[in-house]
């Protein structure tokens, strides 16, 4: 209004200032809303500067005195007062400013701005909402309001009670609030819609709880925070958040520890901030405890919670325990809720899906999803798109103290034998899915219907079924371990590089030594030979395997294992420059492959055969070979595993294109070249395609065509680092770079 009339007067608001006597900042903070309840003086100087006639007049100074009239009642009432905000908050940065951004936005008809700040106990949601509004309070002249709605009681706040508190708080009298909740939500309502108001919800029970509670409309808006997801809530803005990262977290940790007199190392500190997982609670926890024990270090602190057993049990201060508001959350669960979320710590991976779930909750898929989808709703468990799930670390120990607490040893020992049981099954069949010869199950429901989904079965749950081997190993389950690792025979070399096949495959060889195997220990002993070979280049260790491998073979008459470690063995003697002796290993291998009649091996044995001799210079006859062994992996009739000829076919593809480029045919070479690192990405072989990258980009820098050579060591710097390959991945950058 007052806008209104100095627009009619043409005055700007320098020109009343000077003509009022009331300061052009004043005027502005009238104008914007900042200033709705001025002294009666102002606003008399102020119609008599503008001429106002009577009933304009009038209207004015009554404005002006409802608005001191609602300061009156907002500070007389003192209900719902902002707590105060911590001296020491830190990080969050991004979170304040959506919370500022929200604030600001321009009003929609009919919509309120809501801002909805979820996630797990111990995040410090409230301690971020209270902060924010502090922030803020200067935009809301009309007040900043606190309600805790006590969501993770037993009984959360009712909504007509916790309506009653806020009309009071906005100055209603009490005969002027109506008994009913629908009444009192329109009457809430209708105060914020022209009330430049922040109220903050802060622990929200449900959609229900919080609905009456949101403004309608205008002016008014609200913060809302709440463990659960509250998905029902429609027309709010949503913030899900999350642990402090590390840096953060120990910004917090020092910010806290600031007035100690003790001095703490930054290792410590870095330390303690990690074993609290980015929670603020925890962090706040182990501040406090360093703070009020001066003669404690940061060392000492986290000395005491290296300990998971009592890590739980140190995170406590007084009456804060990061124990108790996880308890807050679990205490929320129905009973077959509480036995997936205890139970889900016995799982041995970092990530677990549905199925497992099911598992070890002794429930049905269906029933594993309803209680995934409960326990993070309350934040107890975090989610991803892939439909893995996972626990906070500090999560993990509460579900697994309340595993111990609640099931007896025996039964948790069964689980335990259930789970890994069911994993062991699961990783063997997806290993068998690449073994030669292996059709497809006859069950339409199988669990894995492709290699596809056995690959990434495999992959995604290693964690999990590599500690189910363990386990099964340490309780002298033998017969179970050793089909496990005899299955991961052939995947192994669609994934060499992952760092855990020299633990299954010694697991495998003291599985079948227990037995008594000596046939199935080779097997075993030539697969530890391959790891120290390909991923790992321990030569002389890849030499000794070959040999305690050969022996036991020879002593089981296995033509087999014993072809086999003559294989291996040739490529680790090629590596050590021994070239006539791998030549003639190779060439033993590959007569007692064909005269077992094992077309497939017999093939890798001729490509072997090829590198050799083109490590000893004679590129004509290595090409050669490759070809041949190209045509043979090309030819239906010749008795090759489909699936084996796949994963054969690019490298030798490959290698002809390497010779022809040593040969300086190197237009065919790129050509060659190109199309097997195709195939490869195809075939997901980042091995092979990181060499054959590699040797591609040389040969069209002999070609000098250098910006494609530099995008070619560039890719294959990606895909050695990929596989963890560091020293390869540098070399590659260094000639990118050169190259530029």
């Amino acid at each position: 209004m007052l806008r209104r009339h100095r627009h009619a007067a043409l005055l700007t608001l320098e020109q009343l200032a000077e003509a009022s006597g009331v300061s052009a900042r004043t005027l502005s903070d009238m104008e914007r809303g900042r200033s709705k309840g001025p002294q009666h003086r102002t606003v008399t100087a102020l119609a008599d500067a503008l001429g106002l006639a009577d009933a304009d007049r009038e209207q004015l100074v009554e404005l002006a005195r409802g608005g001191r009239l609602r300061d009156r009642w907002t500070r007389a009432t003192g209900l719902c007062e902002l707590p105060r905000s911590v001296d020491d908050f830190t990080g969050r940065a991004a979170e304040l400013a959506w919370t500022s951004e929200l604030m600001h936005t321009g009003d929609v008809p009919g919509v309120a701005a809501v801002g909805l700040i979820t996630g797990p106990a111990g995040l410090g949601k409230t301690t971020l909402a209270v902060r924010a509004a502090h922030a803020l309070r200067p935009d809301f002249p009309d007040g900043v309001f606190f309600l805790d709605l006590f969501g993770m009681s037993p009984q959360p706040l009712p909504v007509e009670e916790a309506l009653g508190l806020l009309l009071r708080a906005l100055g209603s009298a009490e005969q002027q609030i109506p008994g009913d909740v629908a009444g009192r939500a329109s009457l809430y309502r209708s105060l914020l819609r022209d009330r430049r108001a922040l109220v903050v919800l802060d622990n929200a029970a449900s959609e229900g709880q919080v609905r009456p509670l949101l403004p309608g409309g205008g002016s008014g808006k609200a913060l809302v925070t709440a463990r659960r997801l509250l998905a029902g809530l429609e027309g709010v803005r949503r913030l899900s958040l999350g642990p402090l990262p590390l840096m953060e977290a120990t910004e917090l940790l020092n910010a806290i520890l600031k007035d100690r007199g003790a001095s703490d190392e930054g290792s410590a500190v870095w330390q303690l901030a990690q074993m609290c997982g980015g929670l603020p609670l925890a962090l706040r926890i182990a501040g406090n405890r360093l703070v009020s024990r001066p003669g404690w270090n940061a060392a000492d602190l986290a000395a005491r919670l290296t300990n998971e057993e009592r890590r739980l049990d140190q995170l406590s201060a007084g009456d804060l325990k990061i124990a108790s508001a996880f308890g807050l959350s679990y205490e929320h669960l129905a009973d077959s809720t509480r036995r997936v979320f205890r139970r889900l710590a016995l799982v041995p991976g970092r990530s677990f899906d549905a199925a497992l779930a099911a598992v070890v909750g002794g429930t049905t898929i269906e029933g594993a999803w309803d209680a995934l989808d409960e326990l993070v709703d309350l934040g107890l468990l975090q989610d991803n798109m892939s439909g893995h799930y996972r626990f906070h670390d500090l999560v993990r120990l509460f579900a697994r103290d309340r595993l111990w607490e609640e099931e007896p040893a025996a039964e948790r020992d069964a689980i335990t034998v259930t789970m890994t049981s069911w994993l062991l099954q699961m990783a063997t069949s997806a290993g068998r899915w690449f073994e030669p010869g292996h059709e497809r199950p006859d069950r339409p429901d199988a669990d894995l219907s492709s290699p596809e989904e056995a690959d990434h079965w495999l992959r995604v749950n290693v964690d999990s079924w590599l500690g189910a081997l363990r386990h099964m190993a340490g309780i002298g389950r033998s017969a179970a371990v050793l089909d496990c690792a005899e299955s991961m025979h052939w995947f192994s070399d669609r994934w060499m590089h992952a760092p855990h096949w020299h633990e299954v495959f010694t697991l495998g060889a003291e599985a079948a030594a227990a037995l008594g195997d000596p046939v199935r220990q080779a097997t075993q002993l030539n697969l530890l030979a391959w790891v120290h070979l390909v991923p790992r280049e321990d030569l002389e260790t890849t030499l000794r395997y070959t040999a305690q491998a050969m022996d036991l073979a020879t002593r089981g008459g296995a033509t087999g294992e014993i072809a086999l470690a003559h294989h291996i063995a040739a490529g680790a003697l090629r590596r050590l420059g021994r070239l006539d002796e791998a030549i003639a290993s190779e060439i033993q291998a590959a007569k007692m492959f064909k005269a077992d009649g094992d077309i497939d091996r017999y093939c890798h044995c001729l490509g072997a055969l090829g590198t050799c001799l083109r490590d000893a210079g004679h590129y004509n006859e290595a090409l050669e070979q490759y070809l041949d062994l190209l045509a043979l992996l090309n030819d239906e009739r010749s008795g090759m595993t489909p699936s084996v000829a796949a994963f054969a076919r690019p490298i030798a593809l490959a290698r002809v294109g390497e010779c022809l480029g040593l040969l300086g045919h190197r237009s065919e070479a790129i050509s060659r070249l190109t199309e097997a690192i195709s195939l490869m990405e195809q075939a997901q072989l980042p091995v092979p395609q990181a060499r054959a990258l590699e040797t591609l980009a040389a040969v069209l820098a002999d070609e000098d065509r250098t910006g494609e050579s530099c995008h070619t060591y560039a890719r294959a710097a990606e895909v050695y680092e990929a596989i963890g390959d560091t020293e390869a991945s540098s070399r590659c950058r260094d000639l990118a770079n050169a190259a530029t």
